[in-house]
């Protein structure tokens, strides 16, 4: 294989890149075409060829002094190693002098201490979000003729160097402002699984429009990234203006409603439904855990089912100042519990009813003014938690966490599919 200049006047000879010699046998499949080793090869020679040509034709160009306008000739010849995405290459590059004024040139604009091309740390930090930096290294190191940064280590490095340039660089104004815009922000805990390591604390969310535009952003607690910032330059870049409508959802941490009000979101947060519906979930399965092994028991089980499914229904629709009704209710009746004995490891289901009731009444309680109607939301098509995976895209979670009675025919077609689950490497 013959790599031949055709622009010029006079196509040269042309330089031999690779000599290639497939089995001219076809009854093994395995000898069709090029091997992945081959391949690899071959792009790698192509690759140093065609820098090789770059190189031969930048030296010959005579740059003008930036400081004089004179004329500049070559002072010395400096070689560069640069991973690009199909292997290692070495760059002659010339450096140049002006004769009037001994002022030095370079002629080429790479950034300091250059030793990878942009498009390679673009895959680089792609793949390293996408998977754990060992297998983002394998992977590279299977494809592609790399030879450097096969490591975890580099592809780390390299990653955390791109996210820095992301942090701080300025936000790009789309064309056209938005009307409004929906804020979105959660917290986690990553806890290590180690005795005497530290606990992180991961703050994420996003922000998106209504015609879908999306800006994604998080940051570690007390990791020197201010996530105030961070959702600022989301908002500017999807559109924010002064009068752009601005929605936020938080969980009931007051650490995310300060923070939401100093990256410049007044308005009060709404109360994330995800979080109020967990703690409904957990009721409900322990009022489908009660005894029933008394005829007194069936009945006061049946009716605390009910109660806590009608719990479900009032908050969901903005009727929440009325849920102190169920509580009373199932009061009045769990008396007829008294006694009853529960799993060793799952402990008394009575007891755990009656806790994960009095913590989503005083979830409701210190979330009160937050509190909407989640129905009416809903239906008009608009968002009713922080939660990233957001309810129309997954309608199996809006099912399993909406009331009965809101379904209906509200409730969208739902395709399932199998996943096989993969063991996920410890790097």
């Amino acid at each position: 294989m013959r790599m031949v200049e055709t622009e010029t006047d006079s196509p040269g000879p042309g330089v031999d890149v690779m000599e290639i010699r497939p089995p001219r046998d076809l009854g093994d499949i395995a000898h069709l075409g090029l091997t992945l080793p081959e391949a690899k090869q071959l792009l790698a020679r192509v690759q140093q060829a065609v820098v090789a040509a770059q190189a031969h034709e930048h030296a010959v160009l005579r740059p003008d002094c930036s400081s004089c306008g004179g004329g500049c000739h070559i002072q010395a010849w400096r070689l560069h190693r640069v991973a690009t995405l199909f292997g290692v290459v070495e760059v002659r590059l010339p450096r140049f002098r002006c004769v009037s004024c001994r002022h030095n040139e370079t002629c080429v604009n790479w950034p300091s201490h250059c030793r990878s091309t942009p498009e390679l740390d673009k895959l680089r930090a792609h793949f390293s979000a996408l998977m754990p930096y060992r297998v983002a290294a394998g992977v590279l190191a299977h494809l592609l003729p790399v030879e450097a940064g096969k490591s975890p280590e580099t592809l780390r490095g390299h990653a955390l160097k791109i996210g820095e340039r992301l942090r701080d660089a300025p936000a790009v104004k789309p064309a056209a402002a938005a009307a409004s815009i929906t804020v979105t922000v959660d917290s986690t805990f990553i806890r290590s699984c180690h005795d005497g390591e530290r606990h992180l604390e991961v703050r994420v969310g996003n922000v998106e429009t209504s015609d879908g535009s999306r800006q994604v952003f998080g940051a570690v607690a007390k990791a020197g990234t201010d996530i105030a910032v961070l959702i600022r330059r989301g908002l500017e870049t999807v559109g924010r203006t002064a009068a752009t409508t601005l929605t936020a959802f938080t969980d009931g941490c007051p650490g995310l409603r300060s923070i939401l009000a100093e990256a410049g979101v007044t308005k009060p947060p709404i109360a994330d439904w995800f979080h109020i519906a967990m703690r409904l979930q957990h009721a409900k399965q322990a009022a489908s855990r009660l005894s029933t092994d008394e005829p007194g028991r069936i009945q006061a089980k049946t009716a605390i089912v009910a109660e806590v499914e009608r719990l479900h229904w009032r908050i969901w629709h903005g009727k929440a100042r009325n849920a102190r009704r169920t509580l009373e209710r199932i009061g009045k009746v769990m008396h007829v519990f008294k006694g009853e004995r529960g799993h060793r490891t799952t402990g008394v289901p009575s007891r755990k009813l009656w806790h994960a009731l009095r913590e989503v009444d005083n979830y409701l309680r210190s979330q009160s003014t937050r509190l909407v109607n989640y129905a009416e939301r809903y239906r008009a098509g608009l968002r009713v938690g922080a939660d990233l995976s957001e309810w129309r895209s997954d309608p199996l979670r809006w099912h399993r966490l909406a009331p009965r009675s809101a379904i209906g025919d509200h409730m969208p077609k739902v395709t399932v599919y199998k996943v096989k689950l993969l063991q996920r490497d410890n790097g």
